[in-house]
């Protein structure tokens, strides 16, 4: 095995497990019962060294071990907990996923994985002393086939599972450790053929079985081997004797029944795990696949959407029935493609979520601040190139909240509410759209204090009295704007919410704040939930066309003579007993007046709850349309999100419809 084209895989890996010791740290801080968080840390920590033990990373693997030592001492009650023990776990899961990212062989400890151990050696009294030796790949058994099988090692109660992993598995060995830590998290591992230990090191494809004692059903057992990925088989038998399992079955075509249930071998390996059939080829359910790749499909759909709309023009011109029949199959067929495209890079926002937590606490903690962080819609998913886009929007949302929204707890309980104050970060879906919300139950935005800024720096008239909504949002969105008297490690240097702002913006999306004094903040991104194509409404005005996206596209109409209506000299537009702001996207755009103001069209446009009517010369239909970015003109990024081809082959720019509300 060459460790090096595993790199990468060994990286995603590591970062799942650190993901879920990061969990436990906070759950364990948080006071629920000790046990299953410790746990949770022992097992995570111990698959990264047995990861990086197989890759030779053996700076990861021995600061690993030294972990793994120390949680071992704490899950057995031999060293106690403590505030300075955790911020020392905390300090190392830091160091871990550092080492992590910059493993490679033969290379020595990171200077942060040295002063981490010197802290616990501080704060725990003293560093492990057991024997560590890394495995190296020459070193590894041959397991499956040169070793037999004790199958009696499996006698006794419990669900026996067997499992065949996929003839193209990377790191076989990990992997089946994994399934033996899923295993673990619903039940005890009563014993495992071959070992653990041999399981771990192992260089090729396996087929092993556990005894497992639980309660949990066939069903579940299943679902949690699967989770792991590169399986390629698996039965659960329930076993109430005590003699050693017998073969289990095979009907014809490789069939396999257990309990009544029907499972395929499809590596056909007999009892002792040995190929029945050297040609077999296993049929993969999984393939990893780089997110360049996935960019190249999106860019070659998103040019055969425009071809496709240029051969839909000229074929409407011709009187062919066969050639009008073969592209609406074409239509058809493409317009599938393109969904499963933008499905596949669809990823659940969970990934990203999953790392605030850590976040938030660390903060919190900097702050003397207590925060109940809660996390909801990790289900909700987004394409991969905005997730990847909105961590950093968040973070600043997080951080502001923590320190300029949530008080600090004697102020809290003097205001009659809980000391510890409430943060929620939650995802929900809103027609074509996604809302990533970041909501706290803190002071609220202090709008005096505000507005003596905003005066001071020139940004609203120093006549003014109040804010409103917009314009507040308009202050505190400028960039080098900020309320806090002093610059700290959390705030004061007005990079916030301007910057969620510009990056929202660059997304295509929206930003929107809720705020009440004493009873908190939200704060709304609405964002597509792809960036790539997009249906789109195109509107003429003069010589010229623009796109507006139908996630901000209420409803269209002519334009009537009771329609339009002056209200303080300003015109509005009146519909079904709701006023709105009327815009001309004449005046937008600056293009002169025209002629014929009597044939106008009205789209109304709204972000979030607010609306307004779009005045334009003419709605021509609509389109699919592949955004793609440009280099806007002075005072012209504000207007525009971007640029398209259109059907007929000419250009287009979105008009950035949040931005105009």
């Amino acid at each position: 095995m060459d460790p090096s084209r595993y790199a990468e895989l060994f990286r995603t890996e590591s970062r799942e497990q650190l993901s879920v010791i990061n969990r436990a740290l906070l759950a364990l801080e948080q006071g629920e019962a000790m046990r299953e968080p410790v746990d949770a840390i022992f097992r995570g920590v111990h698959t990264i060294k047995g990861m990086s033990a197989t890759m030779g990373y053996t700076a990861v693997a021995e600061f690993s071990h030294e972990l793994e030592s120390l949680f071992d001492k704490v899950r057995a009650g031999d060293q106690m907990l403590s505030p300075d023990l955790m911020d020392a776990f905390f300090a190392a899961a830091d160091a871990l996923e550092d080492g992590v990212e910059q493993a490679r062989e033969d290379a020595p400890m990171t200077a942060s994985m040295k002063r981490v151990l010197e802290r616990l050696n501080d704060v725990a009294g003293g560093r492990s002393t057991s024997e560590f030796r890394v495995v190296k790949p020459s070193d590894v058994l041959r397991i499956t086939s040169e070793q037999p099988v004790p199958v009696e090692a499996l006698d006794g109660p419990g669900m026996l599972i067997t499992v065949t992993q996929s003839a193209n598995v990377l790191l076989p060995g990990v992997r089946a450790f994994m399934v033996i830590q899923r295993l673990r998290a619903v039940g005890e591992v009563a014993a495992a053929v071959p070992t653990v230990d041999a399981l771990q090191a192992a260089t090729t494809p396996q087929r092993f079985r556990v005894r497992l004692v639980t309660s949990a059903g066939e069903s579940e057992i299943e679902q949690a081997v699967r989770s792991v990925g590169d399986i390629d088989a698996v039965t659960v038998e329930r076993r109430e004797g005590s003699s050693a399992p017998s073969a289990t079955p095979v009907a014809p075509g490789g069939e396999r029944r257990a309990q009544g249930r029907r499972v395929t071998d499809q590596l056909g390996v007999d009892e002792l795990g040995l190929p029945a059939d050297k040609g077999a080829t296993p049929r993969a359910r999984h393939v990893r696949i780089e997110l360049s790749r996935l960019d190249t499909l999106l860019n070659l759909i998103g040019e055969l959407v425009i071809v496709r709309g240029r051969l839909q023009v000229l074929a409407a011109g011709l009187h062919a029935p066969a050639l009008h029949e073969a592209m609406a199959d074409a239509t058809r067929l493409v317009s599938d493609l393109q969904t499963e495209i933008m499905t596949s890079r669809l990823v659940p926002v969970g990934q990203i979520f999953d790392r605030f937590p850590r976040l938030v606490r660390d903060v919190a903690r900097q702050l003397g601040k207590d925060v109940l962080f809660a996390i909801e819609g990790k289900e909700i998913e987004l394409d991969r190139s905005v997730l990847d886009e909105i961590g950093e929007p968040v973070v600043h949302l997080l951080r502001n909240a923590v320190d300029h929204g949530l008080e600090r707890p004697e102020v809290r309980e003097a205001a009659g509410k809980a000391r510890a104050g409430r943060l929620t970060l939650a995802a929900q879906r809103d027609r074509s759209s996604v809302l990533i919300v970041v909501r706290d139950d803190g002071r609220g935005i202090d709008r005096a204090r505000v507005l003596a800024r905003a005066i001071e720096q020139g940004l609203v008239d120093a006549t003014t009295k109040t804010l409103d909504d917009d314009t507040m949002i308009r202050c505190i969105s400028h960039a080098g704007f900020s309320t806090a008297e002093t610059v700290t490690d959390v705030s004061g240097r007005g990079v916030g919410i301007d910057a969620v702002q510009s990056k929202v913006r660059a997304l295509g999306g929206s930003l929107e704040v809720q705020t009440a004094a004493g009873a908190g903040t939200t704060v709304t991104i609405r964002l597509p939930v792809t960036l790539a194509i997009v249906r789109a409404l195109l509107a003429r005005v003069g010589g010229e066309r623009y796109a507006l996206p139908l996630t901000h596209v209420r409803e269209t109409m002519e334009r009537g003579p009771a329609t339009i209506r002056q209200v303080q000299g300003r015109d509005v537009l009146v519909l079904r007993d709701e006023v709105m702001p009327i815009l001309r996207l004449r005046d937008v755009v600056r293009l002169p007046m025209g002629k014929d103001e009597a044939h106008e069209e009205i789209v109304v446009i709204e972000r979030g709850d607010r609306r307004a009517g779009l005045v334009v010369d003419e709605l021509t239909g609509q389109e699919d349309i592949v955004v793609k970015s440009f280099d806007a003109v002075r005072d012209g990024a504000s207007l525009f999100s971007g640029a398209t081809i259109l059907a007929d082959g000419a250009p287009a720019l979105i008009v950035d419809v949040g931005n105009l509300l």
